[in-house]
Formats: structure tokens, C-alpha cells, sequence
């Protein structure tokens, strides 16, 4: 998603001004907020458990899942990414989210009919599991992933790890109770096997069409998968597919023994052009008798070895003036870093010792786990942390005035946004519309009430008389 670098006005607390005010309704952005100086505390409505530093904001539950299970829907919950269709026909029509389970699944939101249903559910627990990723291609599929592998010296053999393709998102039929083995049928869904296995979470493409993805692990790497079909050297005949083959890089700062290092970084490759296992990586044959590449144990190989990051989790594109930055969260250590795609730099962007902008001072451990990452129609950052809802689950907005990729200029810092009341749970799938910049979604995940949601927020024009804003894409 290209964005505009155009700066934001921000309001921020106490005496530290960033701004000149928060502007009328109208002119309202997502970007325009009084920063919270503390989280919120335990809501006495699930249906809007969000604290905003600006009271413009709105919210409303738009799907819930016991809704879906009192509508004979499957749906075993835990509501992870989420994304639309961004591309195509009917574009902006349908959200999307993943079911992060032991029995995964693919849900699908109609916004211009209010109606949710789950389009692909796995035929039993533990066929599938732990679905993360959510993101809609360049060419007009649904793509989600497992966050689920193993590390064995001597190869692996769980069956997971696996990325997966939604052909036909858009024409995939709903379904209902009981999941059998061909209610799937209808969905075309395709585990890519070209993709190395490893734990999935964060996937992101550049410009240039190459896609980076991670493992999801303490000591976990960076990857990225340049397809052949990008560079016309797909196999067979007709137009090669993204996905049929392609080469498999890791990140690699120095000489990789180094974790959490910064600076220059390097491509290493562990698979050739068509997705094949260099010689010295590992290859393994699942307990099902599938064969893929490994890519958490290849890349602690010295020949392959990779820069360990601590719970690399999500990533985020962002464009800026003659490049892009590729923005990466890693749970462990409280950090966000920042890859240069057109300098081959990676660095620390937010940390524990980023300015809190409604204090003055060093953020500190009011900055914990880390997880997600949204951008806004202006460029802006957001984190989005994996903490205890109704305690201190928080959704970070990342003030960086010039776009340089690090918050060390005047004024810039870290700011807490919003904030999530739901006891149990945790803010996931923060999304910003890309048709809309009035509108973004996020989930409420794996609640203690059992109820996941996907709340809705917007900011209204001044003459809307409903709880949300008014579509512009229909």
C-alpha cells in the first residue's frame, strides 16, 4: 500500500504541544489525538471496549463469534490479521481475518451486506493450526501462514510451517456446521511449498514484487522470497504463478553471530531459483510426507547463518522518497527496527528509550511485547502491543515528522493512542482502510468471555447522524 508523507498536526498532553489543536471533525485524522497517559481499565461493554485520545474516533462491533457460532457457523475463534480485498473487483468490499487455532480458519466479512462467514475451516483439530498472517497479494489472493515450527538439529518433522494461498477469496462459499471432508471444497486452497517452512507471522511485499517474511522465535531470522515468475523464469508452460518457484534469502548483519545487530546487512541464499535446497541446507519430509526447505535450522547453519532478532513478529512497508523501509517488531526485547530496502541498513527505530510524547521522558516499560504494526494514509507507524486487555494492552502511534525511520528529532517520540479494556485479551490485525482514510479495523483477540471481535473505527463527517462514517467506496 503506497501512502502519502504528508505531515500530520498532533495534539499531545500536558505542556508538550506538537500542533497548534485538534482540528474540526471534518478535517479529523487518525493522526490528530491527545495521547493517553495511562491504560485502560477493565470495560463494562465488550462491544466497545476501546479508550481513544481523541473523542472523535467511534467505534462499533461489526462481527463477533458467538454470533457466528449461534448461526451454525465454525468458528473456533482467536481473530488474528486482518486486510480486504485491496485490489480487483469489488474492491474494499470484504474484510478478512485468520482464526490463530489448533483447527485454523479463514473468515470473511461483507461489509456492504453486514454479513460474516468463515470460507475455509480446517477438517480437524490440528490439520491446521495457528493461522497469523493475513494479507491480500498484488495479484488478488488471500495468503495466511502458520505460526507453528520446530528447531531440530537434525530436521524437523512437524507438519506445519506452511504458507497457504486463498485462490478464490472473494467466491468462496460459507460455510456451516458440521465441517466435513469436502466441505472445503469449493475453496481453492493451496499450501506454497516454494516458501520454506518456518513459525509465520509478519509478511510484507516491496515494490519490486519480492516478498520478506520471518520466524517467529527467540534467535528467530529475516527472509526474503523473490519469486521466479517476477524475473520471467517461471517453470512450464503458459504464465507462471508467484508462488511455483523461487529463491529464498535470510538477513545476515557482519557475519550473523551477532543477535539483534544493526548496520549493513546482506541477502545470504539457501534455496536456488526454483526453490530448491542449496547444497548444506536442510530439507525434511513432514509426517505427512511433504518435502520443503527448513528455514529456521538451514539459517543456524554457519554457511547460511542468519542474524538472530528475539520474537520477530510483524512487519510493516512503508514508502518514502526514493525508497521504502521495511519496519519489524520483535516481542522479546521491546524494540521495533527498520530496514533501509534501498540502503541495505537495518536499525533501531522504537525502543524502551523513545521519548514518550506525553511525558517528555523515555517511554520505559510502559512499552512491552511489541507485536503489530498498521500504517495510516499519512505514513504513520502504529504498534500495537501483545499485552493483557482491561491492564495495559496498548496501540502505540509512532510520531516521525520527517520520515527518516528513527524518532531521535525534536518532537518526535512514541504516544499511546488507544488502549483496550477487554479483560483476557489483546489488540491484534490493526488495519487502515486503504480506500477510506476515516475508517480502520482491529481485532479483539481471544477474550476472556470467549467472544473475539472485530470492532470498526472511524471518524465521522460533522454531518453524519450514525455511529460510523459514511462509506465513500460504494
Amino acid at each position: 500500500m503506497r501512502v502519502s508523507l504528508k505531515s500530520a498536526s498532533f495534539v499531545i498532553a500536558s505542556s508538550l504541544l506538537v500542533g497548534e489543536s485538534v482540528l474540526r471533525a471534518d478535517d479529523t485524522r487518525f493522526s490528530d489525538f491527545t495521547p493517553l497517559t495511562a491504560s485502560a481499565g477493565p470495560t463494562a461493554d465488550e462491544s466497545r471496549p476501546i479508550t481513544f485520545g481523541n473523542p472523535d474516533f467511534q467505534q462499533r462491533s461489526i462481527a463477533d463469534r458467538a454470533t457466528q457460532l449461534a448461526a451454525g457457523a465454525p468458528n473456533s475463534g482467536s481473530w488474528d490479521m486482518n486486510t480486504v480485498n485491496e485490489t480487483g473487483r469489488r474492491q474494499g468490499r470484504y474484510l478478512f481475518t485468520v482464526f490463530e487455532t489448533g483447527q485454523s480458519g479463514v473468515q470473511r466479512h461483507d461489509r456492504w451486506h453486514d454479513l460474516t462467514e468463515t470460507i475455509w475451516q480446517s477438517p480437524v483439530p490440528g490439520g491446521h493450526v495457528a493461522f497469523d498472517a493475513c494479507y491480500w497479494t498484488p495479484w488478488g489472493t488471500l495468503i495466511t501462514a502458520e505460526e507453528s515450527w520446530e528447531t531440530a538439529e537434525f530436521g524437523a518433522t512437524s507438519p506445519y510451517g506452511r504458507l497457504f494461498e486463498l485462490k478464490n477469496p472473494l467466491d468462496a462459499p460459507g460455510l456451516t456446521e458440521p465441517i466435513t471432508s469436502v466441505s472445503n471444497d469449493d475453496a481453492v486452497f493451496v499450501h506454497r511449498n516454494a516458501v520454506p517452512r518456518t513459525s509465520h507471522e509478519g509478511i510484507q511485499f516491496d515494490a519490486a514484487g519480492n516478498m520478506y517474511f520471518i520466524d517467529e522465535l527467540n534467535g528467530g531470522n529475516v527472509y526474503q522470497f523473490r519469486s521466479a515468475a517476477q524475473r520471467g523464469k517461471g517453470k512450464g508452460k503458459g504464465k507462471a504463478e508467484y508462488f511455483d518457484a523461487g529463491q529464498t534469502f535470510v538477513l545476515r548483519v557482519g557475519d550473523g553471530n551477532t543477535p539483534n545487530a544493526t548496520g549493513a546487512y546482506r541477502w545470504v541464499p539457501f534455496t536456488d531459483e526454483e526453490g530448491a535446497a542449496l547444497p548444506g541446507a536442510l530439507t525434511i519430509t513432514d509426517v505427512r510426507g511433504v518435502t520443503s526447505v527448513d528455514a529456521r535450522n538451514t539459517t543456524n547453519k554457519p554457511q547460511f547463518k542468519g542474524t538472530d532478532y528475539q520474537r520477530p513478529e510483524d512487519m510493516q512497508i512503508q514508502a518514502v522518497k526514493g525508497g521504502e523501509f521495511l519496519y519489524m517488531t520483535t516481542t522479546t526485547t521491546h524494540e521495533v527496527y527498520v530496514l533501509d530496502l534501498k540502503r541495505n541498513r537495518i536499525s533501531v527505530f522504537a525502543d524502551r528509550n523513545t521519548i514518550d510524547l506525553a511525558t517528555g521522558l523515555p517511554v520505559g516499560s510502559a512499552l512491552a511485547s511489541p507485536d503489530n504494526l498498521a500504517i495510516d494514509h499519512e505514513g504513520n507507524i502504529y504498534i500495537i502491543e501483545d499485552r493483557s486487555g482491561g491492564s495495559d494492552d496498548d496501540i502505540w502511534f509512532a510520531r516521525d515528522r520527517n520520515h527518516d525511520g528513527d524518532l531521535k528529532d525534536p518532537g518526535e517520540g512514541l504516544a499511546r493512542w488507544a488502549s483496550n479494556g477487554t479483560v483476557g485479551s489483546e489488540f491484534t490485525g490493526l488495519y487502515f482502510d486503504p480506500r477510506n482514510k476515516r475508517r480502520a479495523w482491529v481485532n479483539i483477540q481471544h477474550p476472556a468471555s470467549g467472544n473475539d471481535r472485530t470492532i470498526e473505527i472511524t471518524i465521522p463527517h460533522r454531518h453524519d447522524h450514525g455511529d460510523h462514517a459514511e462509506d465513500c467506496d460504494r
